[in-house]
């Protein structure tokens, strides 16, 4: 298409799969160690990266292949223990989160040696190492530590790049391939800030009836405080 580019407020279509899953080098370790679970410690490994890194989609994408539950940490009361040992994986989303909860983090004690025990392998996410969390219960800290565990890295311009163009195409939004790298050059370097931005540029173009263009990337991040001068 030349000229103006149509704008229409379509719904958001997320594609999660492995084949929406760019590998570059800050993640292509974390994904390589999930496609091995057999090395992983007692069963277990801990996924850690910081907030937007990715975490979240490359769980659901190990727990879709291994028809695992994917349970948020918050809620794992809410789970029957020896239930969730005959589904043969689990994933337990933002584990750091029960930290400093004796309660909870003796829910997931008791489901490390439930998992241990059954042979059920237990993938655990989190924005940091175990030591940061601030556990209270000693055995579970010690079980945490002990685990195998893998970081996603902060994205390189080729992982920016590519997620920026995922996260148009999932809300069906067309831009100036030249505008990608011009992004990337300008934004913060993380996932979290590449979903603001995205969300942020469709907001405005929008409701100013503009299409996406250098210019009106350029107030959308001055306005969130991301631009940086050429």
């Amino acid at each position: 298409m030349t000229g103006k580019q149509l704008i229409f407020d379509l719904p958001l279509r997320q594609s999660q799969g492995r084949e929406d899953y760019y590998v570059a080098q800050a993640n292509a370790l974390a994904l390589a160690m999930l496609d091995t679970p057999e090395s992983w410690t007692s069963g277990r490994m801990i996924l850690t990266g910081d907030a937007g890194a990715g975490k979240t989609h490359l769980a659901q994408i190990w727990a879709d292949a291994n028809r695992a539950p994917l349970i948020p940490a918050a809620e794992l009361q809410n789970y029957d223990a020896p239930w969730l040992a005959t589904a043969g994986a689990i994933v337990v989303d933002d584990a750091n989160h029960i930290a400093g909860t004796r309660e909870r983090e003796s829910l997931l004690f008791h489901l490390c040696n439930l998992c241990q025990a059954e042979g059920v392998k237990l993938l655990l996410t989190a924005r940091t190492a175990p030591r940061d969390w601030g556990l209270v219960v000693p055995d579970l800290r010690s079980r945490m530590e002990a685990t195998t565990s893998a970081k996603i890295m902060p994205p390189d311009d080729a992982l920016l790049a590519a997620v920026l163009v995922k996260m148009f195409a999932d809300r069906q939004i067309h831009v100036p391939v030249t505008l990608i790298p011009w992004l990337v050059s300008r934004m913060d370097r993380s996932l979290a800030t590449a979903r603001a931005l995205v969300a942020a540029l469709d907001a405005r173009s929008l409701s100013e009836k503009r299409a996406i263009t250098r210019s009106l990337a350029s107030d959308v991040l001055d306005s969130l405080g991301l631009h940086e001068e050429d």
